[in-house]
């Protein structure tokens, strides 16, 4: 939410520094915006310069996405595999998107090469660290800019096993929270899962359009994912485009007409 500093100073009292010199007491207040408005999405401020092989990442992933769907597009890079996925959102049902995003991972990603990972790579302290970095260093593409943060696992210990996404590139460009859960988070974690057998928990800041991979965490029953029952933003992309009222949420339930954020 939106925030701002508000130093209100008291004059009828003085207090005496150590120094000698009068001093003032002041008040620090924060004024942030009504809760109602939460759903508005943050301005878009990530402008990305994409070499030559982050297109040809995007290209070989909108290609797949779209070989699945069997819905084309003649547009190039990142902008393709949002019109993609747009498009994908628009065609399909929210299952039946996670269906569409997982078959399109399997086109990407050589089969033999994640059976040979999941089998010299078994879930560990080691592993978990390793898939981690490894994401931040290969998937920009497709997230922007992102860096490996620790987190508490049992009996007090500390990895290094958490992507921390400053701002999901997929989420600002698409713009729609139905988008981000359906064809990234929800599919996203179950490829990893059933591909390398590692857990993680995708959890989405829709305030700041930032996200955190926890690998090793197992993400939470879809009733009790907060994620899943998060209203989409009033700008929508794919609402504007439908000429819908958004009375759907994330997962695909039904949200209250009556839904501020609606």
């Amino acid at each position: 939410m939106d925030a701002k500093l508000v130093a209100q100073c008291r004059s009828p009292t003085l207090i005496t520094s150590p120094h000698g010199k009068p001093k003032y007491p002041c008040v620090v207040a924060v004024l942030a915006r009504p809760a109602d408005d939460i759903s508005a999405q943050p301005t878009k401020t990530n402008v990305y310069k994409d070499s030559f092989f982050d297109h040809m990442a995007t290209n070989h992933m909108s290609k797949c996405l779209q070989e699945t769907t069997g819905l084309r597009n003649s547009k190039s890079g990142y902008e393709s595999l949002v019109e993609a996925a747009t498009m994908a959102s628009q065609n399909f049902s929210p299952s039946q998107q996670r269906q569409v995003v997982t078959q399109a991972l399997h086109r990407a990603f050589p089969k033999p090469m994640f059976l040979l990972i999941k089998k010299m790579l078994p879930p560990s302290k080691f592993t978990r660290t390793l898939f981690a970095i490894f994401t931040t260093l290969f998937f920009a593409w497709l997230v922007g800019p992102s860096e490996v943060r620790e987190s508490d696992m049992d009996e007090g210990r500390r990895e290094k096993n958490v992507v921390h996404i400053k701002k999901c590139r997929f989420l600002e460009e698409a713009n729609c929270v139905g988008m981000c859960i359906n064809l990234c988070k929800l599919p996203t974690q179950s490829f990893i899962k059933d591909s390398l057998g590692m857990s993680v928990n995708m959890v989405p800041n829709f305030d700041d359009m930032s996200c955190e991979m926890i690998f090793g965490e197992e993400p939470p029953e879809s009733t009790n994912d907060p994620a899943l029952k998060q209203p989409c933003y009033k700008l929508c992309k794919a609402k504007k485009n439908h000429g819908t009222n958004c009375l759907v949420n994330a997962a695909g339930f039904e949200v209250s007409k009556e839904d501020p954020h609606g």
